[in-house]
């Protein structure tokens, strides 16, 4: 296989597997078994186009967050001044940046091999089983809720550090799922929320993991040409996922992710050697 080709199917498998619910840190590291292996440079350059294409699909809200701060009346995001909206992203950015470096200071990170990923893979399906149950159950308690609380906003910047240190968990899982339980029961409301406080997130992570492999020394010996094509690939393929996902959960749960994730990593157990 031609490194174009293989740069082309890592775009996509980004792509499509950064904001769904499924795990792009678990299918990457699959789908490397058989590309092979590529670099950090690789890697962050084809996770920035995903978040990219996030950018691009929320533009217009990005731009009525911003200007909450200068004209904060009359705008509303949910059911809520844009404001508040606004600092409740904040806040849940700020707790994951403080956690992740207190976490990445300790040293504490699990093997990204092929086992836990298929076992996070697993857990996480059964545990999004069972919490979008439990969603279910709170909606028709209580109504539609759109507003994100406080709460929402604290357990949502956790949540992203939990999914940071356990490869194969899904940050878009970890904090739609969180949203849903601890307030927020419409699913359009807590993805746009999870998705909009990964923007920040992730840029952060990329700007981070770039500065640590300059100082490294690693941006040397790069093919750039196979670099820029994953880049684009992996922009596009995620604009087109995000945009079915957001139609497709206005009228559907996450139950087909949830059962994707369980067989998948099933699979994984009864076909790859442990520790591969």
């Amino acid at each position: 296989m031609t490194h174009t080709l293989a740069a082309h199917l890592l775009g996509i498998i980004e792509g499509i597997t950064e904001f769904l619910p499924i795990s792009s840190t678990g299918h990457l590291l699959i789908a490397e078994r058989w590309l092979g292996h590529r670099s950090e440079l690789f890697n962050i350059a084809i996770q920035a186009g995903a978040i990219l294409a996030v950018v691009l699909i929320y533009r217009a809200r990005l731009w009525e967050l911003a200007c909450s701060l200068v004209r904060p009346h009359g705008q509303t995001v949910h059911g809520q001044p844009a404001r508040d909206y606004f600092w409740k992203l904040a806040v849940a950015f700020l707790i994951t940046a403080v956690l992740g470096l207190i976490v990445k200071k300790l040293g504490f990170q699990l093997p990204e091999t092929i086992t836990p990923v298929a076992w996070a893979l697993v857990l996480g399906g059964v545990w999004m089983l069972l919490a979008e149950w439990g969603a279910a159950v709170r909606a028709r308690a209580l109504g539609e809720r759109t507003r994100i609380t406080w709460t929402v906003a604290l357990l949502v910047g956790v949540a992203q550090v939990v999914a940071g240190v356990f490869p194969g968990t899904s940050r878009s899982a970890a904090t739609i799922f969180v949203a849903l339980l601890a307030g927020t029961t419409a699913r359009t409301a807590a993805t746009e929320f999870a998705f909009l406080v990964g923007i920040p997130t992730m840029f952060a992570a990329t700007a981070y993991e770039l500065l640590a492999l300059y100082k490294d020394g690693g941006l040397g010996g790069e093919d750039w040409s196979a670099l820029a094509i994953a880049f684009v690939t992996a922009t596009v393929t995620a604009f087109v996922a995000v945009k079915w996902l957001l139609r497709y959960i206005q009228t559907h749960r996450y139950t087909a992710f949830a059962v994707y994730r369980i067989v998948v990593g099933a699979a994984l157990l009864l076909l790859i050697p442990a520790g591969s």
